[in-house]
């Protein structure tokens, strides 16, 4: 049986106190499904709702007693008739007593498993605010350490998730409740989470169950003669998309074996010799240097490689307040002892908190494997444990280097004009603003908290991947109203706090901003720093032109391009604009310019002119959203002058990345990044 493959037991509480959340529960529980049919497709799920008017499990047939609680799922292998099992629940009529769920749950994986070992779980979803039935011998909390003495012997884990709405006042079933749940975490079997929203209950169960890895397993120097034994596992990861994959249907609908997989195979070719093919034993990897590319082979490449020896060596300390927090870099990384290592133990535990005390924080150099071709500095943060028997650790966040750091400067309020600063008025309603959505206002709980704050878009996405799996025709449905509740504002707060969004908007003048189509030329086709904009436009004869109309007078334009100042003709064409079709006509004038240049050249004498003039159509076409222009000429220039006389312009336009326009650079382009990359080496695939 694999190790990763896990029985999960849901509990549901369906009784009359969860009937305004059951609708979430439902949410909740299928998003884990789905996300097992796609990741853990050999898992298997039960489920086992309590609160129920009926009574329906092997317990009660055999013993008597555990009245409603009800199977409503046996153990098998996720399907659609587990999510049909989670959809539509029944509205139960009588309090749930979770402790006869927990037993039903226990015996059910006990009877599935017995003794094999293999993960197994359970999950419990209740509000806990109804009286548990009194145990045949002995109290309450004996029977829990029955139950987690059973649980322990056949490694079964619990999950406990506690939901209650802000405002429900304890009493004292409640709160016995809550200590026999406790009781369970502190035999060391359970969770206890307790969340007071519906949105915060769609973050609070454990969806996607990810094995955790050891990415180092060694010593971390601190010198030559001190080293401790540590272990490094990754804290946290970005949860993505799950991979899409290609399909084909070419296969006959009568074969049953066909597996519809895409295949794509390269071809490439020679620039000088189109027709012909390259082996792959005649191809070498070059880089650009300059117009120029400069072959490398794989056994030099192995020659000149960085290969840093596998390793944690600490460089120093320094103060807590000298590394800020937008400069870490990257996923977190947790340090903790080796497990059964006594000696390391107190070592990493007298490390962290002398660092704790002294307000420091350590540098690490780190290598995570050998043959690792990049090292890794960060900064290493203890971690002091609050829980009994659990270690003290540390935290890892990577660092930048120096080329990594992006400095961007921003004027200060303070160095404008005192008319262009904001007024205390204005300030007092800005600051209103930032306190009416405050998510961790004063003397409250915070909102929207990461640990229990899914991600919407993964969510909607398995919820719609579901839904297609039905219906193929399916339209995208409305967004969900708790997953409106983490994409949009609060509307209660918004409606409560309208007159401070009313007093901001009257603090300040507000102004519609008319949207402009295609008129950035005159904003980024220009030379002229914005200071020198703003004294131009204040002269009486830049009042009715362009930026750049001051620069080239109406005197001096031209209709055409000329060979004195080719980009500069272009650009005052482009800025003239005295009909909708000008920005046409100044881009075919540039191209049929760009050909000539071409056509006319010997020795290569056009090509830098010709490269000039073909970097500023490309900036045009992309400002002047018309990509597709640029890259049809492009094509028709490349299949037109690729012979080996002007093969050399082409490696030029490559050296200064003059390549087709990618979907990045503009939305309305339909190249890829990849494509426009690999333009110049005409790889052709083909599909099989």
């Amino acid at each position: 049986m694999a190790r990763n493959k896990e029985a999960l037991v849901l509990l549901l509480d369906v009784g009359p106190s969860m009937h305004g959340v059951l609708q979430e529960v439902e949410n909740i529980c299928s998003t884990l499904v789905h996300k097992k049919l796609v990741y853990n497709r050999s898992d298997e799920i039960g489920v086992v709702l309590f609160g129920t008017k009926e009574t329906c499990n092997e317990l009660a047939k055999e013993l008597g007693g555990y009245k409603h609680v009800v199977v409503a799922h046996d153990i098998k292998v996720v399907d659609e008739e587990t999510t049909h099992a989670l959809q539509n629940l029944p509205r139960g009529t009588s309090p749930g007593d979770f402790m006869d769920a927990i037993v039903v749950g226990l015996d059910m994986l006990i009877r599935k498993f017995g003794n094999m070992k293999r993960k197994q779980r359970m999950c419990l979803i209740t509000d806990a605010q109804h009286p548990l039935r009194d145990p045949p011998q002995g109290t309450k909390k004996d029977q829990v350490d029955t139950i987690a003495d059973q649980m322990k012997r056949h490694e079964i884990k619990m999950d406990c998730i506690v939901f209650r709405e802000s405002g429900v006042r304890h009493n004292a079933v409640m709160d016995e409740n809550d200590q026999l749940l406790y009781h369970f975490r502190e035999r060391s079997v359970a969770k206890v989470v307790q969340v007071d929203s519906p949105t915060s209950l769609l973050g609070a169960l454990r969806t996607r169950n990810v094995l955790p890895v050891t990415v180092f397993r060694g010593d971390m120097e601190v010198n030559s003669n001190f080293r401790i034994k540590v272990w490094v596992y990754k804290k946290t990861s970005e949860e993505k998309f799950p991979t899409l994959k290609k399909y084909s249907d070419k296969a006959p609908a009568s074969d049953k074996f066909a597996s519809h997989e895409v295949k794509v195979d390269y071809e490439y070719k020679s620039v000088l010799e189109p027709d012909t093919v390259v082996p792959p034993d005649q191809r070498i990897k070059g880089y650009l240097y300059g117009p120029q590319v400069v072959p490398i082979s794989s056994a030099e490449w192995e020659a000149v490689k960085f290969k840093p020896e596998k390793g944690v060596k600490l460089l120093g300390f320094t103060d807590r307040s000298s590394i800020f927090r937008h400069y870490f870099m990257k996923d977190v990384f947790s340090f903790v002892p080796e497990p059964g290592n006594t000696k390391a133990a107190v070592a990493v535990s007298a490390l962290a908190r002398a660092l704790s005390e002294m307000n420091k924080v350590a540098i690490l150099r780190c290598v995570w494997r050998q043959g690792q071709g990049n090292v890794a500095l960060g900064v290493l943060t203890p971690n002091i444990s609050s829980v009994k028997n659990v270690p003290d650790s540390f935290y890892f966040n990577i660092l930048p280097f120096a080329e990594d750091i992006r400095e961007f400067q921003f004027r200060s309020f303070s160095s404008l004009p005192s008319s262009s600063q904001p007024t205390e008025e204005q300030q007092e309603a800005a600051d209103n603003l930032v306190r009416m959505l405050d998510l961790a206002p004063p003397g409250r709980e915070e909102i929207l908290k990461p640990d229990f704050t899914p991600n919407p878009m993964l969510e909607r996405f398995y919820r719609f991947l579901d839904l297609k799996s039905k219906q193929p025709d399916a339209n995208v449905p409305p967004l969900d109203k708790c997953l409106k509740k983490i994409t949009e504002p609060d509307p209660d707060v918004i409606d409560y706090q309208a007159p401070l969004i009313k007093t901001l908007g009257n603090a300040f003048e507000l102004k519609e901003n008319p949207k402009k189509k295609k008129a950035r030329t005159q904003d980024r086709l220009t030379y002229t720093g914005a200071d020198d904009q703003a004294k131009l436009l204040e002269e009486p004869s830049a009042k009715k032109v362009g930026v750049l109309e001051v620069i080239y007078p109406p005197k001096e334009r031209v209709g055409e391009i000329g060979n004195r100042n080719p980009v500069q003709d272009f650009e005052a064409m482009l800025a003239q604009r005295s009909s909708s079709t000008w920005v046409h006509k100044a881009i075919e004038e540039m191209q049929k310019y760009i050909t000539a240049l071409i056509q006319d050249s010997r020795d290569g004498d056009n090509h830098q002119k010709a490269l000039e003039c073909l970097v500023a159509l490309r900036k045009a076409c992309i400002i002047e959203q018309e990509p597709k222009e640029y890259n049809e000429f492009l094509s028709k220039l490349y299949q037109k002058f690729r012979t080996a006389e002007d093969a050399k312009f082409f490696q030029l336009l490559s050296s200064k990345n003059a390549s087709l326009i990618s979907k990045e650079e503009a939305p309305d382009s339909n190249v890829p990044e990849e494509m426009a990359r690999n333009f110049y080496l005409k790889s052709e695939p083909s599909s099989q």
